[in-house]
């Protein structure tokens, strides 16, 4: 089966945000946003449900101001995966989130104002055993490095970053992760680079404004997974123009790519050709949309023709090779033939009972310690 993977990742610090570790030895955590009015407390919790659904780690929420603080104290206690408040300006916003039971508070130390009202929101998260994520932004650089670089540059956002991990030090707070997101690939990965081989802590990894499902799924792609290939990065969001259900997928799917995580199915399937003696893309197509509800890993091969099916199925929990008729592989070894005929059909119970099967055998594993 397709293995452990290869990369080595960078050493960091591990916080908690809620009952979900980012960093150390910790699974690189998924997080999406919901883009949902957050007055709208029905519709964000609804939101958030879907998110969990599609096995979400962490959540951020927008809360913009004091209403919609209430409103997130009261979606806080209808959901049970972490909630990350997205801060602002108003200090007064944060400190009252951290009332509600906020699980990190994502603020700019350099823009909530005095230093006294910096330290009133760290002192609330520190007696309440909150984490702070700094996030900056390309597009909302301090107009001071904006006038010393130019335009926005991997320095220029390093340099931002650095003001607020210098703040957060002046409060003694050690339990922080930090991002340095920019739409363009270079720039963001260049600052990553910069920024994890000068601080300890976790960096959240995201290319941010990517655009909408396809354009933006790419450059996350080509962005964060340079970055995670070098060990870089701890917890990640795919920023699209799209449900944020999307983000949640691509982000599992950029981690299975690279052996980082796995959850629910790996599909190995061919791009198809003339020699297919079944409809690939269709079948392909077919089998995601049933099989999202399972969460175990498994490795599925769907090709085409005997040229690479045989040796793809051979590596496979469960493998489908065209041919006449078409030959499936359980666990590497051939097991039966299908014919096109109601294929889909047969196929997803072969994949659901060896999902069965696997489910069973790991939890004797875990029973046996």
């Amino acid at each position: 089966m397709h293995g452990e993977s290869p990369i080595k990742r960078r050493e960091s610090r591990k916080i908690w945000v809620g009952n979900v570790p980012v960093g150390g030895d910790a699974p690189i955590a998924v997080q999406s946003m919901t883009n949902t009015d957050t007055n709208d407390v029905a519709a964000t919790v609804g939101q958030i449900q879907r998110l969990v659904d599609a096995g979400v780690d962490i959540v951020r929420v927008s809360v913009p101001d004091m209403d919609a603080a209430e409103a997130f104290g009261k979606i806080k206690q209808q959901v049970s995966v972490p909630l990350v408040a997205d801060i602002h300006f108003d200090y007064k916003i944060a400190l009252r989130v951290a009332e509600l039971g906020v699980d990190c508070l994502r603020i700019n130390p350099g823009n909530i104002g005095r230093e006294d009202r910096v330290r009133a929101v760290v002192d609330a998260a520190r007696d309440r055993g909150i984490p702070i994520r700094i996030g900056v932004n390309a597009g909302s650089l301090e107009k001071d490095l904006q006038k010393k670089y130019g335009e926005p540059t991997p320095a220029a956002l390093v340099e931002s970053a650095l003001r607020h991990v210098e703040h957060l030090d002046r409060l003694d707070f050690q339990d922080f992760k930090v991002s340095v997101k920019a739409s363009d690939v270079f720039m963001a990965v260049e600052a990553y680079r910069q920024l994890a081989r000068q601080i300890v802590q976790p960096l959240h990894l995201g290319i941010t404004e990517a655009g909408g499902l396809r354009s933006g799924t790419v450059k996350s792609a080509v962005g964060i997974g340079m970055l995670l290939a070098e060990g870089i990065g701890d917890t990640i969001r795919i920023s699209l123009a799209a449900d944020p259900v999307e983000e949640v997928k691509v982000g599992y799917d950029i981690l299975k790519s690279l052996h980082l995580r796995s959850r629910g199915i790996n599909f190995i399937a061919c791009p198809s050709c003339s020699r297919q003696n079944f409809d690939v893309v269709k079948t392909m197509n077919e089998l995601e949309g049933r099989l999202e509800d399972l969460l175990v890993p498994l490795d599925v091969a769907v090709i085409g023709c005997v040229v690479n099916g045989p040796g793809e199925a051979k590596e496979s929990h469960v493998g489908l090779t065209g041919g006449t008729p078409n030959l499936v592989y359980i666990d590497g070894k051939p097991s039966q033939k299908l014919n096109n005929e109601n294929l889909v059909d047969e196929l997803e119970k072969l994949i659901r009972q060896k999902a069965a099967e696997k489910v069973e055998a790991d939890a004797v594993l875990i029973a046996r310690g």
